[in-house]
């Protein structure tokens, strides 16, 4: 009998992320929102108290599991856009009329759209700015735009306060505020020594792309502003060190994953031993080398070797990390080409026809009796600016997991509000759902839920009826808007997000390349490039998985760029063995250029028949 399979868009609604329960985390959220909220209620400042709980919350649902210095940015840079927003909607919904401020919302959406194409907290950026506008525009405001605005920023720096000072339970190895820092590094020599173990098995291809994510996650930790005015302190300088000493350590297992040979459980051995010192912040102690008997494995010992040299100093030199290659400069211009590219243009429009009309429909819809008594008409745009979103899974996927966790949670909340006295009973529920909310981020229909509870609890707190029936109707209304919107017609080419991550990886692979084929001995910079090139690769693949996940209408405009994505993955590892071999050798072994100008020609074809642009030669002989 043949097995019935869900097709992609329903098996992601039904996926859930796993992992240990992040107790610090839901320790914040407990002394989050609640206490803004209870606080607001005892000086008299109901509404004030509202909006720092508001702020709270959506700084909680950015609060992931990472790094202390990192988080700085994860947080605040979202919360600062969500007070502007908060700010410019409270002056526009109180100058403009009703046509007028739906345009306005309409070209702020355009701007935010573009914005979010940029990376990961971009997309936060854009998302808190313009639910900060739908709540300024649609909230009657008794005080200032700039009073409502610090309200909201308060109480994200608050909960970001939080995650600065509180240690992580069971962190006593050394500073507690480098924890995060410490167990991402660690988790890179976990990570290399997985892929030695699967070298030549089946999962060898997952474990070399959970490397990848590994490396990118340390990458971050360690990339924020720094926590003590100087970056001379031991335990910094520990840190980056150990780092660095994990990039030949990753090159030479990738070249061996290369060449698909297993490798004895001694190669490991090492590397556990590596990640442990690294959690408890001491020293390694002997460790075990492995065979000398190919060039990727004479590259893991002395790396090997030279990781346990970084590890018995206490603390020596700054070391030069490979973060992100690009300047300042660069930087601004590679934002500006992802905010104005094809993806940023398609994912603008798409945002601003969804938040230009769920502001239209709701100011329309406020003036009819559908509405009743209630006075806001946030909800709807809101709710359309987190559906838009594909940072949180195919289209289909993020509607149903947005209908069915908003009715879940309205039942659940006018079930509570039913026995609960106000309003400490309110208060009491502020402080479980925001404990709750980085449990409930594993899954979107989950947050939802949560998200659903927390809100319609900061509403009754407020002063207004119980709203969970128009809050149901309200969501289904902004689910049809993004459906439809989601598969209009957009001027150029459909996928737009596909190709710019394809582009981008395939110009970092390009640059690697060219660097290792140059045989410049300058080791830091190759690193640098090779982190770009994977790093880049692991987000074209994540943009590819996710639209294959799409409903067969739009996922069908992205076929064949997983096979694109294959080769370039393909190349960029051979890439790396090349590398290895030439530091070992001094020159390229016939197969090495036989695959690298196989690879370079099939991806160069399948690179130019997608985007119409030409990768310059590269020079292959000798």
């Amino acid at each position: 009998m043949s097995r019935l399979v869900a097709p992609p868009w329903l098996a992601h609604a039904l996926r859930a992320q796993r992992g240990p329960v992040p107790w610090s985390a839901v320790t914040r959220g407990a002394f989050a929102a609640g206490p803004l909220l209870l606080a607001g209620v005892l000086a008299g400042r109901t509404p004030d108290g509202v909006l720092a709980a508001i702020g709270a919350m959506l700084a909680g649902i950015n609060d992931r599991p990472g790094s202390r210095r990192a988080s700085v940015k994860r947080l605040g840079s979202p919360a600062l856009a969500g007070a502007l927003g908060l700010l410019m909607g409270t002056c526009a919904g109180q100058g403009l009329a009703a046509v007028p401020l739906a345009l306005a919302l309409t070209g702020l959406g355009l701007v935010a759209g573009g914005v979010s194409a940029v990376g990961p907290v971009a997309s936060a950026v854009g998302t808190q700015l313009l639910v900060g506008a739908a709540l300024g525009a649609g909230m009657p405001a008794a005080e200032s735009g700039l009073l409502r605005a610090l309200a909201f920023f308060a109480g994200a720096g608050w909960l970001l306060a939080l995650r600065l000072a509180l240690p992580t339970p069971g962190a006593t190895a050394g500073d507690f505020r480098f924890d995060g820092e410490r167990a991402a590094v660690a988790a890179v020599y976990d990570a290399v020594a997985a892929l030695l173990d699967a070298v030549g098995g089946e999962q060898a291809t997952a474990r070399r792309a959970a490397l990848t994510a590994a490396l990118d996650h340390a990458q971050d930790a360690l990339a924020g502003p720094r926590l003590r005015r100087y970056a001379s302190s031991a335990a910094e300088r520990r840190l980056h060190a150990r780092y660095a000493a994990a990039l030949p350590l990753a090159e030479a297992a990738t070249a061996l994953f290369w060449a698909g040979e297993p490798v004895s459980a001694r190669a490991a051995e090492g590397l556990r031993r590596l990640a442990a010192a690294v959690r408890g912040d001491t020293a390694t102690g002997p460790l075990p080398a492995p065979h000398r008997s190919a060039p990727a494995l004479r590259a893991l010992d002395d790396a090997l070797l030279r990781a346990a040299e970084a590890f018995d100093r206490a603390g020596g030199a700054q070391q030069r990390l490979p973060a992100r290659r690009r300047g300042a400069k660069d930087a601004v211009r590679a934002a500006l080409r992802a905010a104005f590219g094809a993806g940023g243009r398609e994912y603008g429009l798409r945002v601003a026809l969804c938040f230009g009309a769920g502001a239209a429909l709701a100011q329309a819809l406020h003036h009819t009796r559908w509405y009743g008594h209630h006075q806001h008409w946030y909800w709807l745009p809101a709710t359309v600016v987190f559906l838009v979103k594909p940072d949180l899974g195919p289209l289909a996927s993020r509607v149903l997991c947005r209908a069915a966790g908003t009715v879940l949670g309205a039942l659940v909340f006018a079930a509570f509000a039913a026995v609960l006295p106000r309003p400490g009973g309110l208060i009491a529920l502020v402080a479980v759902s925001g404990a709750l909310i980085p449990v409930a981020t594993r899954h979107f229909a989950a947050q939802t839920a949560v998200v659903t509870v927390l809100v319609l609890s900061l509403v009754m707190a407020g002063g207004e009826p119980q709203a969970s029936v128009s809050r149901i109707g309200e969501t289904l209304l902004a689910c049809v808007i993004v459906l439809v919107v989601g598969h209009l017609p957009m001027p150029g080419q459909r996928g737009g997000a596909v190709r710019a991550r394809l582009a981008a990886a395939g110009n970092a692979a390009h640059a690697y390349l060219a660097h290792v084929l140059s045989r410049s001995p300058d080791r830091a910079t190759r690193w640098t490039l090779r982190r770009e090139a994977y790093r880049t690769l692991a987000e074209a693949r994540a943009a590819l998985a996710l639209a294959a996940a799409e409903l067969p209408s739009l996922a069908r405009h992205s076929e064949g760029a997983d096979e694109l994505a294959v080769t370039l993955e393909r190349l960029v590892d051979t890439t790396t063995a090349c590398a290895v071999h030439l530091d070992d050798s001094g020159r390229l072994a016939a197969p090495h250029l036989q695959q690298l100008t196989e690879l370079l020609t099939e991806f160069e074809k399948g690179h130019r028949e997608r985007t119409g642009l030409r990768l310059p030669g590269l020079p292959l002989a000798g």
